[in-house]
């Protein structure tokens, strides 16, 4: 989701030779994210399965590069063939309509934004502290507001992929997902997992715009040559490092969403039930599964599960 939406802010802020009208940039951006949205769909499709701990394939020995003989989980690739020769190639793509609709949503707003902000800063050349400060308060508004106006699509798209699990099929369109979350937990089902959500983005953008900022200020020099161009990828290094921080964030939001909703996936045996969202993270703390899901390689059998299980 959050690649589509950086694609659109980028196609947003170029400004061509020949200006296109509002509506084709809409709709071009609007293409642009549908279609990003669809083609990583099934890379967040096997990253919420494994974030819910589901491992149906058994894990292999291999080694470090020290010689060290472990265990491996699958990776995406094994992973994704084993979700075709259940369901098919289109097995892939379940719950991807809800994730179109939200990726929509929050493109059209942050597009608007974005318009409005390059008027009102065409003449604006201050990079004070201030300024990062006042800018970083306005997106964080901007992306709250976005998030409220997504969250019950996020919920969706993750309970259609968590069906996987137990191979329900209470999940089906959105309209009859809307119809029975509405039913069964009125308007907070919507919004279950939205505060660990809303938290990781708060904090991923504080972070990255502030410790970019200082980095252009006060390491980088005017006086090196390619002090433009360091400058142009602070904030997207510090987004990679960022949001490997405010991961656990994430996989909470996903969890909760997910967490006894009557799916197998948020139920036990696959998982408690959490009375909260710091349940839930204190229970993964506990566990060393914060930043279960974050890698699709290489992944290693945690070392509490390689015991004889006694609970």
């Amino acid at each position: 989701m959050e690649s589509a939406e950086n694609l659109s802010e980028q196609v947003i802020g170029a400004e061509p030779d020949a200006a296109p009208t509002p509506v084709d940039v809409d709709t071009a951006v609007l293409l642009l994210g549908a279609g990003v949205t669809a083609i990583t769909h099934p890379l967040l499709y096997v990253k919420l399965l494994i974030q819910v701990g589901h491992e149906p394939l058994p894990p292999t020995v291999g080694t470090t590069m020290f010689g060290r003989r472990v265990l491996y989980l699958p990776g995406f690739f094994s992973y994704a063939q084993y979700i075709v020769k259940v369901d098919g190639k289109g097995g892939l793509f379940r719950g991807l309509s809800p994730r179109i609709v939200s990726s929509a949503i929050s493109t059209v707003v942050r597009s608007k934004v974005k318009q409005v902000e390059l008027l009102s800063k065409r003449n604006d050349t201050r990079t004070s502290l201030r300024k990062v400060v006042q800018e970083t308060s306005h997106e964080m508004i901007i992306q709250c507001l976005s998030r409220v106006a997504t969250h019950p699509f996020h919920v969706m798209s993750v309970r259609c992929m968590a069906q996987f699990v137990g191979r329900e099929v209470t999940y089906g369109s959105m309209f009859s997902s809307i119809v029975k979350i509405f039913k069964e937990e009125g308007v907070a089902g919507f919004y279950v997992g939205f505060v660990p959500h809303v938290v990781g983005e708060v904090l991923f953008l504080w972070c990255c715009n502030l410790l970019a900022h200082f980095i252009n200020t006060y390491a980088v020099d005017d006086s090196f040559s390619q002090a433009l161009a360091v400058r142009s990828y602070t904030k997207f290094v510090m987004g990679i490092a960022v949001s490997v921080l405010t991961y656990p964030f994430m996989l909470v939001a996903d969890l909760m969403a997910v967490n006894n909703c009557g799916l197998a996936a948020g139920l036990p045996p696959h998982s408690p039930i959490f009375k909260s969202w710091l349940h839930c993270w204190n229970h993964l703390s506990h566990e060393g599964q914060l930043f279960r899901g974050s890698s699709f390689f290489f992944r290693r059998v945690p070392v509490i599960s390689l015991p004889s299980i006694e609970d």
